[in-house]
């Protein structure tokens, strides 16, 4: 073909194929070469193992488990679908039929204490 490009070395922008060297670096265990300097002395190492022994802890606050406990429930509770519901109050309130039940509201608003005879 008089396309056909040829090459006989590989361009340096490429790796080289490692098949094709045996030049591998040897591996090096540092306890079993005498020569390798270890990275941290003994006492080192134990200042290390002290301090994330005692700081490497996290407490996780009760109520952070409770919102975890209860987004898990959440999650796995079916989806509830008030669509309809929510349609027939509007089409009720744009008619001017819905009707307002005061005993019921003023319940609710002290079940939810609105008023703040609750400590939080």
């Amino acid at each position: 073909m008089a396309n056909e490009i040829k090459t006989t070395t590989q361009p340096t922008f490429f790796p080289k194929d490692p098949r094709s060297s045996n030049n591998k670096p040897e591996k090096t265990n540092p306890a079993s070469n005498p020569s390798v300097k270890p990275r941290n002395s003994k006492k080192r190492q134990s200042e290390i193992l002290e301090k994330t022994e005692n700081d490497a802890k996290v407490d996780i606050p009760n109520k952070v488990k409770d919102f975890s406990r209860i987004k898990k429930a959440v999650d796995s509770a079916p989806e509830v679908d008030n669509r309809e519901k929510v349609e027939g109050l509007k089409k009720q309130i744009a008619s001017g039929q819905y009707k307002i039940d005061y005993d019921a509201l003023t319940d609710k608003m002290m079940d939810a204490d609105i008023y703040g005879s609750k400590s939080i």
